[in-house]
């Protein structure tokens, strides 16, 4: 199960469609909906206002007792924006007391940990780090 942030809002997957009324393609004598260049591009311009939360994140998150609210999420959604527009690929966004590993590219939470964790994690393939 995947979560998505739209407009600051955590959505389940699932529940994406039927949250911005997607036509189903299913049901007899629907033709399939065309998909017009200004969609796309709309489609493309909203991802800056989005990201995804992997279900390793959000199990970590959950574990960890870790709760993000919708203003949590316009400022990891911020900081995504500014190591995306510094030519990060994959960095550590240190909100608060949490660690939220994110490939920027892809603009995912790939994992989360507290920060006062008494673990000795090590973090590899990281290019940036983004204090939020």
């Amino acid at each position: 199960m995947g979560y998505r942030v739209i407009n600051g809002k955590l959505h389940f997957a699932q529940d994406i469609a039927a949250a911005y009324g997607s036509v189903n393609n299913d049901v007899k004598g629907s033709s399939p909906k065309e998909v017009s260049f200004k969609d796309t591009l709309k489609s493309e311009l909203d991802k800056s206002n989005s990201f995804t939360i992997s279900n390793h994140a959000a199990e970590r998150l959950k574990s960890r007792n870790i709760v993000l609210s919708e203003s949590d999420m316009k400022n990891i959604n911020s900081a995504i924006n500014k190591a995306d527009s510094r030519g990060c690929r994959e960095s550590a966004l240190l909100y608060k007391d949490t660690v939220l590993i994110t490939s920027i590219k892809n603009r995912t939470v790939i994992t989360a940990l507290n920060k006062n964790a008494d673990n000795d994690s090590v973090f590899t393939n990281i290019d940036s780090m983004v204090i939020v």
